[in-house]
Order: C-alpha cells, then sequence, then structure tokens
C-alpha cells in the first residue's frame, strides 16, 4: 500500500505491517495508510482475521511528538483506534520490541494483544508533561484494572510481556519469531468464532474499584510529582475512566490533553526529550569507535566505586585498583553491601548479584591495568595526585587505551600534556552516587583524539548514561554553573534569610532539596577543600567545617541531624553564627521573600550558562539545561535553566540583576554580549550552534 505501510493475506489472516524506522512512529505517513488499509480490510470477505505488526527492532514506540503543538493531519490515532473497534473480525497486535505511547493505544483499539517474551509497554506521556491522549487512560483501566492503569499511567514506566500477561493486558507470551505465532493465534480466535468484544466495553474490572483506596493511591503519588501538573491530571484522567461513561471519560481525556500540551510544563519536558538526544550527537559520524570490553578503575572510595560499579551494571568485566591491600578489601566490600541492599529491596535479584560480582577483579598492582580499553582515575581531587597516577598509566596502559579523569573541576589540558598520549586523555565526570545519578559530563580536552571522544559517548549510552560533551574550564559546566549560584547564598544569610527559608524557597520553585540540604548531604567539606585550593573565602561554610561540621556525615551542617537521621532541623547554633557574622561585618538584617532569594540565585546561573555557551564550553544552550536537571536537580518541568530564562525573559533577567547589584551595594551588572541578544532575538544562537 505504501513504503510506510504493506498487507500480505496469509491464508486468510491479514499481516498489516507498519514499517517506519527507526522506532515506527505514528507519523501521518503511517496513519493515513493504516487507516485505509483497516477500512479495506474491514470490507475483504477473504480476510477472516487481521493482525498488525511492526518491521524493525520495535514495534510502535509512540507518537511522533515533532507533530504536538501543531494541526492535526487526518486521520489521528483516536480515530484510527474507533475504526479498529468496530471491525467484526478479530484483531490481534504483534507485539515485539516496545509497544509505548501512541503504540500501546493502537493495540488497545485491538481484540487481543500477544507479545514476544523480550516485549515492554507502557504508557510514558507523562514524561513529557502530557497525559495519554488516544484513550490510553480510559481503556487501559478495562484490562488491568483502575489502580494498576494509574500506576502505569502516573509513572509511565512500561512493564515486561510477562507481567503485561499477569495484569491482563497481553493474551498470549511467545518465544521466536513472533509474527507466525500471531498469525497461528488470529486463525484460532476466528475459528472459535465471535462476537469480539472492543476493549472499551469491557468493564468488568471497573465495577468493583474501592473509589477511596483509588484516591489514597493517587494522592500518594500526586505528593510526589513536586509540582508537575501531568501526573495530577493522569490521575483524574484514570478516574474519570471508573465515574463517567467511557465517551464522556474519552472527551474529558481529550480535553485534559489538549490543555497540557499547551501548558509550559509539556513544552519543558518535550524540549528536554530532544535536549538528550542532541547532546548525544557528535559532528563526524564517520568516525571509527575504538573496542572496549575491559574497563579499569583507579580509587575504591565512594567515587571509584560507584563508577566500577556502574560499569558492572552495563556487563564490562572491571579492574578496580588501590593503593593498599586494606583500601581495596574495604571498597569490595562497600560494593558488594549496595547490591545486597539491591536485593534487599527487590530491584535485584540474588543471582543478578552474584553476577556483578563477578565482573570486579581487585589489583593494587597498576601492571593489571594492562588489558584494559579504558581506564578511570577516581583519586582524590589535587592535580599533584592525578598527575602522579597518570604517569604510571602512560607506562602501563595499552597504546590504544582510552585514560580519563573524574575530576570535578582541575584543569585536563595540564593533566594530558604531563604524559606522552594526549590524545588519548579526557574528562568523566561522574555525579554522586555513580552507580545511581544519570549525568556524565564528558569533558574534551583540547587534544582529545575524535575516536576516543566517540568511543565514551558510545559507552556512556550503554551504561545507561544521559552524555553531554563540554569543554575545559574551572568546573567544566555543572559546577561552574553552582559556584554562580551558591555566591549567592551566603550573602542571603547575612542578609537575614535562614537556611530554612532558602531550602523552602528551591524546594517550592521545584528543586528536590535546597542548596544548603544538598551541601550537608554531599559533605561540606568538599567545597572547603576547593576554595582553600583556589584561595577563596566562603564565611559562614568555613567556620562550620573549621568546627568540624561536615553535614550528614558527621550528624551536624548547617542543619542537625539526630541519631542518624536523613532529614535536618534547624540548628540554633547556626542561627546564632549567623547573625554574630553579619554583625561583625555591620549588615543589619532584614525580612527576605521567596521571590529575591530565586531571583539573587538562578538569574546568575542563567548569566554564567550564558557565559559559558560564549566561550564555546558547551555547544548548545540545550547541553545546558540536560546537565543541570539529571545532575543538579533542576526543575523538569521547568525545562533547565536556559530553558526556564527564555520563559522569565532574558531582559527581564539583567533588569532584576541590576537592581539587585543596586541593592547590595555591588558593582554595576554588566550583562555579556549573549545574554544581551538574548535579551533583543529571544535566541541562545551562537556562531557555534546557528
Amino acid at each position: 500500500m505504501s513504503s510506510s505501510v504493506s498487507v500480505v493475506n496469509e491464508g486468510g489472516v491479514a499481516i498489516v505491517t507498519i514499517d517506519n524506522p527507526p522506532v515506527n512512529a505514528l507519523s501521518f505517513h503511517v496513519r493515513e495508510p493504516l487507516m485505509q488499509a483497516l477500512v479495506a480490510l474491514r470490507d475483504d470477505a477473504s480476510v477472516a482475521a487481521i493482525v498488525i505488526a511492526c518491521a524493525g527492532r520495535t514495534f510502535v514506540a509512540g507518537a511522533d511528538i515533532t507533530e504536538f503543538g501543531k494541526p492535526m493531519q487526518q486521520p489521528e490515532l483516536r480515530a484510527i483506534v474507533a475504526a479498529l473497534e468496530v471491525i467484526a473480525k478479530p484483531t490481534v497486535a504483534a507485539i515485539h520490541g516496545t509497544a509505548l505511547g501512541g503504540g500501546l493505544e493502537l493495540v488497545l483499539g485491538c481484540h487481543f494483544r500477544v507479545a514476544d517474551q523480550g516485549a515492554k509497554l507502557g504508557l510514558p506521556e507523562v514524561k513529557l508533561g502530557i497525559l495519554p491522549g488516544g484513550g490510553g487512560t480510559v481503556r487501559l483501566p478495562r484490562l488491568v484494572g483502575a489502580v494498576k492503569a494509574l500506576k502505569m499511567i502516573v509513572s509511565g514506566t512500561p512493564i515486561g510481556a510477562s507481567a503485561a500477561h499477569g495484569a491482563g493486558l497481553v493474551d498470549a507470551v511467545f518465544e521466536g519469531d513472533l509474527t507466525p505465532h500471531a498469525v497461528n493465534f488470529a486463525r484460532e480466535m476466528a475459528r472459535k468464532g465471535g462476537p469480539f468484544t472492543p476493549v472499551r466495553d469491557r468493564d468488568e474490572l471497573l465495577r468493583g474499584t474501592d473509589l477511596a483506596s483509588f484516591d489514597a493511591e493517587a494522592a500518594d503519588l500526586a505528593g510526589k510529582a513536586r509540582g508537575l501538573e501531568a501526573p495530577i491530571a493522569c490521575a483524574q484522567a484514570v478516574r474519570n475512566a471508573v465515574t463517567l461513561p467511557f465517551d464522556e471519560a474519552l472527551a474529558a481525556e481529550r480535553a485534559l490533553f489538549v490543555k497540557l500540551v499547551a501548558s509550559d510544563q509539556s513544552r519543558a519536558q518535550r524540549h528536554l526529550f530532544f535536549a538528550e538526544r542532541e547532546a548525544a550527537k557528535l559532528p563526524g559520524k564517520d568516525v571509527v569507535k575504538r573496542r572496549v570490553a575491559r574497563v579499569g578503575v583507579i580509587g575504591a572510595g565512594t567515587m571509584g566505586g560507584g563508577i566500577a560499579m556502574a560499569f558492572a551494571n552495563g556487563g564490562f568485566p572491571v579492574t578496580l585498583l588501590e593503593t593498599s591491600h586494606e583500601a581495596l578489601q574495604r571498597g569490595l566490600a562497600t560494593i558488594e553491601k549496595n547490591y545486597a541492599v539491591s536485593v534487599t529491596r527487590g530491584s535485584l535479584s540474588e543471582d543478578a548479584k552474584r553476577q556483578r560480582l563477578a565482573q570486579f577483579k581487585g589489583s593494587t598492582d597498576y601492571a593489571d591495568l594492562a588489558d584494559c580499553d579504558l581506564v578511570v582515575e577516581a583519586a582524590f581531587e589535587d592535580m599533584a595526585v592525578k598527575k602522579e597516577i597518570f604517569g604510571k598509566l602512560d607506562a602501563v596502559a595499552r597504546p590504544d587505551a582510552i585514560l580519563a579523569t573524574n575530576t570535578s573541576y582541575l584543569d585536563i589540558d595540564e593533566i594530558a600534556a604531563s604524559i606522552s598520549r594526549p590524545q588519548d586523555v579526557l574528562g568523566l565526570h561522574f555525579f554522586s552516587p555513580a552507580n545511581v545519578m544519570k549525568l556524565l559530563e564528558i569533558v574534551r580536552a583540547e587534544k582529545t583524539a575524535p575516536d576516543a571522544l566517540a568511543t565514551v559517548v558510545d559507552l556512556a549510552h550503554r551504561i545507561g548514561k544521559v552524555a553531554v560533551v563540554v569543554g575545559v574550564c574551572h568546573g567544566f559546566v555543572g559546577n561552574r554553573m553552582l559556584a554562580a549560584r551558591g555566591s549567592e547564598s551566603e550573602a542571603l544569610l547575612l542578609e537575614g534569610a535562614t537556611p530554612r527559608q532558602i531550602d523552602e524557597a528551591f524546594t517550592d520553585f521545584g528543586w528536590p532539596m535546597g542548596p544548603f540540604q544538598m551541601g550537608d548531604l554531599a559533605g561540606l567539606d568538599i567545597g572547603w577543600r576547593n576554595r582553600k585550593a583556589r584561595g577563596l573565602t566562603a564565611v559562614i561554610a568555613d567556620t562550620l567545617c573549621e568546627q568540624g561540621r561536615f553535614g550528614q556525615k558527621t550528624g551536624r551542617g548547617f542543619y542537625l541531624y539526630e541519631a542518624g537521621a536523613r532529614a535536618g532541623v534547624p540548628d540554633p547554633e547556626v542561627e546564632a553564627l549567623i547573625r554574630d557574622k553579619a554583625a561583625q561585618m555591620g549588615i543589619v538584617p532584614r525580612t527576605i521573600g521567596a521571590e529575591e532569594i530565586i531571583e539573587r540565585t538562578l538569574y546568575p546561573l542563567v548569566n554564567e550558562g550564558a557565559k559559558i555557551l560564549e566561550e564555546r564550553i558547551a555547544a548548545r544552550a540545550s547541553d545546558i539545561d540536560v546537565v543541570w536537571v539529571n545532575g543538579y536537580g533542576f526543575p523538569v518541568g521547568k525545562g533547565g535553566p536556559m530553558f526556564w530564562a527564555g520563559l522569565e525573559g532574558a531582559a527581564r533577567i539583567i533588569e532584576r540583576l541590576e537592581h539587585w547589584y543596586r541593592q547590595t551595594g555591588k558593582d554595576v551588572f554588566q550583562p555579556g554580549p549573549l545574554l544581551r541578544r538574548m535579551a533583543e532575538t529571544g535566541s541562545w544562537a551562537t556562531d557555534a550552534t546557528g
């Protein structure tokens, strides 16, 4: 029928195959011939049953989100699903790979669903700031029950074929080539005869819904939404499926969908969806990547152990090196403990734990790194220490090995220049805990070879990381901007705000935690060492560190953590310290509101991001957003600092920073050229980004 949709009649069973690589998205050029095929097959007397399948590596993995916000070309998905539901012949969806979003809504229009064992099914639209708009919130509850549907839709997390079968979403699971199994299944259903009840008419599971339990579950999920609109709308749409007639619930779903698509939050989340994919793109697609079969990690402490686990979790054998047998055994014991915790929580099986632990080889001898294709140094943040390590690696590493440092701040060009093979050196800045946090800043040094860079970008994807390539400067993208944000935090304390007030302003904005909560969690001594190395000071934080108050690990930081508590409580001693320091500096405390806190901390962050773009440390403004959402907790619903700045308006940012500079007695604020250009044009584009 078309290059995107084909039909084959196999002994009375029509196989409709969608072929729209790479993920068979339901673009208009798929929907139009698919609708034509279904209408023709509905009336074809030679066809007793219909199978919908997909070519390539996956079933339909979703709608074409590039069409969102544009006039929808007909037919749209809802019309196709409605057409499926009135076909009197048995219709069977053959699901391999993933049936996500619009793909799952398409199969919910079929009478039956069969899947291969590796298939995954889900409605992840909530992660784009929307809800399923093709009837998913109304049909899924009719197959799996309201509470199960609520959890699937609000979380957006897909489930496997076996779980889908157990829940009633899938009618059969097969091994091997799926299409012949689906054809036989469809033929058997046709032989048994109808009538075949569409999903829309299956109300049995909804009749017994305990609305009180449903509402309690929905309230719990809404509490975790952190100000996001889509999860709450998803819960309401599923509730409508229980309380309203089908067509009314369907209309209500559509109204919620239209409202969400037009919202700033959905625009922000769709921006991040594309930004993550753009960040992983490098010029020179034909670069031949290096082979990576074994990874070495130097340092078995918190960061090194987490990095080693990240690679082992991705299936790579790891050589873990430490300076002493005792330190090595402590590191390996911690890794085993971490995996044991995962088993206890049910996120890892005992067998999987054994398999991952078998990936580790411990050593105290640099010669054991000779067979590693990538070596990641995760030692103390000290230039002399790192140069010494790289000197040893220079002598033992294989000629084509990539040598990476996990430094958060240090000059990687200086490290690379200290050995004979600077082309093999780059930065891999993991975020703690490295086995959990998604972000990986890949730092391209001046002489890093293109194939080395391309190799680690690909490798990051293989171990489940979101990779962003950045350039060399102090703190790279994330920590450099963090310093700009933090520069006002102590000033706000001295002028009258408390740590709790500042942190609450951040959490109300949408952050998972505020700057002082984050500092206590990470350890105040980390920033203290960095400031001392650079000759910088922070009056309050430095004094706390001098008193041995490093945060959660010592039970005292900006907050008190009693009896090992994870949540801190305000400490009168800290507030007294702040007032004493303010008095010594002649500062009269005043009332400071949340708006001032946000403007004085986040507007400088944006300004620093603009400088980073000007200096080509980041290739795109969207790369900065990916760093801050995935590594630092910038609210997803605001799209990252640079996207959010576009919503705020660069002109306002400049005006307010000028105001606060005057108010606090600083020099006149001088915005950089790119921030001014953004105020004039509304674009972050540079010569590098177009």
